[in-house]
């Protein structure tokens, strides 16, 4: 126990009964009074050789999945899914389990830092005192106005506070970007709901309830939403005990894994998605008979074959596939959105659902669940609306910056600029909690805890059917001299005094979270109850959240959808190359992972290269262009150029290539740094009509450079690739 406490006073803390029991599990609101210390100085509740287990929610992205931490003495030994938690229930993917590697980082930052001069190496040590009044200060100097916040996508109780915090005090709505948001086109599919049905909300795609799916672009057991949650309606649709094993195709122009699993991959030219969409619209309306839906009417099949190098008998096989189900579920998402007509891919897409007339149905699309204290969908911000942001810094407008959970210096372009509008902003406070490349240009640095030391929670803004709101607790005190944001913001505001005070009337980040949840206390069809707020905290961290125990999908309104037209123009690229330039996620390292070993290490699924960037290119174009596997390259587009070793990799169209989005650091602690390069810095200011990046809308040229790298890479060249075969 903590020297303030006595094991007596620990208890009446924490109140009777299960509270109580909840709280001597490090679970109740009153264990922040609790120093949980490793090996020699234990609190009374951990015993030698015993594991204490403690419920919260997974920050290596947005998706909310529920995790159950082991600790041994003090320390977090091993993570799991929370069983409970109705997103995950009890899976995780490779980044839950490799958290512990950003916990024990090390080259987190370990106090508050005062930088000597941006970009420089050179930092001085703070006590969280000064650093609180440099806080308060930059409040109380400046106009509202001129304060902006912006904030990565996780978590959500902090986004919270900080725009309670702003409407109170008129500073700028806090800004939510991040490079998943980006690449998986969040405002695209919104806008396309918008659209079709009148509510700007996520759709939640049933596929386990499906009998066949058609999957555009979207790469939903990588990086997609909630990839965790996506697997297991896959699981779902394969399983064949109880229904027909259910059928999946995919297209895109190169393979995924979600490609990989598919029954028919279908590598379609980029850009001619939404006529391809179409085509199969129409094809399946003329198979099933009856009048001509005007949504596919003015579509000619033979002229979508040829635009989109999918053979007209294919075609045809697929729709009467689609058609000929009564469970047909079609999905648009990533590369086919972010692209210049990657609105219009979105309507198509979700347009062929119409015909299955699966909308609100098992299998079909719904609107997902708001989460329970929530009144309508947040989505992150759009690289257009991230752009807006960059011009009020560049015109002056923004004079302290405050940065938490996310890293614009690498997830944005170059091309936006970021770095060049953050030399007008006149003093930039970063709360991160590891060295990143936006670190360096900060002028202070006031690190947050990590996740597994955090309180909080977060939204599940799709994948369940229910409305869940996973909770976070701390599983370990703190390692370093670090402090949770929400804490700093809660101090410095009633230092500033005035508005700022009354703004955030709390004593801490735990009494915050406390007024957030006390209207779910006694809600109808909760997952928990209780007659008072402690009580109700301790079994909402004790159970790893809140969440009702009813499906509250929305269904939309699909009435007029096959009345309307639909457009079948393809994308437009920008560049004068020969070649597409498709980036994709990472599935193993993400936009955040590099700087963990065990992300670093683990082989990516369709390549198994680790370590490092590469490229892919198919056989017949490294033939033609006289090029082999770990020959380095230069990539050149209208924004940048750069130079990356090549995977031979037969699974990508010849006019296409690919490359992963994950390192490429020149910051982030030395197992990110230097390794790799960042394809973003070949993307060009180019949007689409939803104000989404047109990541997947390049055209690039290819050089060779003469230099050769080896891959690190987990598959065997002999029995791959045959070389060797024969040799002495």
């Amino acid at each position: 126990m903590s020297e303030k406490f006595s094991r007596r006073d620990f208890l009446k803390l924490a109140g009777v009964g299960a509270a109580t029991t909840a709280v001597l599990t490090g679970c109740g609101p009153a264990s922040r009074y609790v120093k949980r210390e490793p090996y020699m100085q234990m609190p009374e509740y951990n015993y030698n050789g015993q594991s204490t287990y403690y419920a919260t929610t997974c920050r290596e992205c947005a998706a909310g999945c529920g995790l159950i931490v082991r600790t041994v003495q003090g320390r977090a030994i091993k993570t799991e899914g929370n069983v409970n938690n109705p997103l995950n229930l009890g899976k995780t993917c490779a980044r839950g389990q490799a958290t512990l590697h950003g916990l024990y980082n090390p080259d987190r930052v370990m106090d508050p830092l005062k930088r000597n001069s941006r970009g420089g190496e050179s930092t001085e040590v703070m006590d969280w005192e000064a650093a609180i009044q440099v806080v308060a200060d930059a409040l109380k100097n400046n106009k509202p106005e001129e304060i902006a916040f912006l904030m990565g996508m996780a978590p959500d109780h902090l986004f919270d506070l900080a725009t309670d915090f702003a409407n109170a005090t008129g500073i700028n709505a806090p800004v939510r970007f991040g490079a998943l948001g980006m690449f998986e086109a969040r405002a695209t599919l919104s806008k396309a709901s918008e659209n079709l049905f009148g509510e700007a909300s996520l759709p939640f795609f049933d596929v386990g309830g499906a009998q066949v799916v058609f999957s555009f672009g979207a790469n939903f057991l990588e990086t997609w939403l909630s990839p965790v949650s996506y697997t297991r309606g896959f699981a779902s649709l394969r399983e064949s005990k109880t229904k027909q094993r259910g059928t999946f195709v995919q297209f895109e122009s190169r393979m995924s894994q979600t490609g990989g699993k598919a029954d028919e991959w279908i590598p379609l030219r980029p850009g001619s998605e939404a006529l391809v969409a179409l085509a199969i619209g129409r094809l399946a309306s003329e198979s099933r008979g009856g009048p001509m839906p005007r949504a596919f009417s003015s579509v000619d099949p033979l002229e979508a074959a040829s635009k989109s190098g999918i053979k007209l008998e294919t075609l045809e096989h697929l729709a009467e596939m689609f058609a000929g189900s009564n469970n047909a579920l079609a999905i648009p998402g990533g590369a086919a959105l972010g692209q210049s007509n990657g609105l219009a891919v979105a309507e198509a897409v979700l347009a062929l659902n119409a015909i299955s007339d699966n909308f609100g149905k098992p299998g079909g699309v719904y609107f997902s669940a708001l989460a329970p204290n929530q009144a309508e969908y947040q989505g992150p911000a759009s690289a257009k609306e991230m752009v807006e942001l960059i011009q009020k810094m560049f015109d002056g407008k923004i004079k302290v910056l405050f940065v938490h959970g996310v890293n614009p210096l690498f997830e944005l372009p170059t091309s936006l600029e970021f770095g060049g509008a953050s030399k007008y902003v006149s003093q930039i406070i970063s709360f991160a909690t590891f060295p990143d490349e936006t670190v360096r240009e900060a002028d202070y640095v006031f690190p947050d805890h990590h996740g597994l030391e955090s309180w909080g929670y977060q939204r599940v803004t799709t994948g369940s059917a229910q409305p869940v709101l996973s909770g976070a607790q701390p599983v370990v005190s703190p390692y370093y001299n670090t402090r949770a944001t929400a804490d700093v913001l809660i101090a410095a505001a009633q230092l500033a005094g005035g508005i700022f005070a009354e703004a955030l009337p709390f004593k801490d980040e735990v009494e915050f979270l406390q007024s957030k949840a006390a209207s779910l206390m006694n809600a109808a069809d909760g997952s928990i109850s209780a007659a008072d707020i402690n009580t109700f905290m301790a079994y909402f961290q004790q159970h790893g959240g809140y969440w009702k125990l009813s499906d509250a999908r929305g269904i939309p309104n699909a009435v007029d959808v096959l009345n309307r037209n639909f457009s079948a123009e393809e994308a437009q690229f920008e560049g004068e190359g020969e070649f597409f330039f498709v980036p994709f996620v990472s599935p193993t390292l993400a936009e955040a992972g590099a700087n963990k070993p065990w992300l670093q290490e683990l082989p990516d699924p369709t390549t198994t290269v680790m370590w490092n960037t590469w490229v892919e290119m198919n056989p017949e174009t490294a033939h033609e262009l006289g090029i082999e596997n770990d020959d380095v390259v230069k990539i050149i587009s209208e924004a940048g150029e750069l130079e990356v070793p090549v995977y031979v990799y037969p699974a990508i169209r010849p006019d296409t290539i690919a490359m992963p989005f994950g390192q490429g650091h020149t910051a982030y602690g030395r197992y990110a740094e230097q390794r790799g390069v960042n394809p973003a810095d070949l993307l060009g200011q180019h949007f689409n009509e939803a104000g989404d990046l047109a990541f997947a809308g390049m055209k690039v040229k290819i050089e060779k450079t003469g230099k050769k790298q080896p891959l690190s890479r987990l598959e065997s060249m002999m029995g791959v690739y045959g070389i060797g075969l024969g040799e002495e």
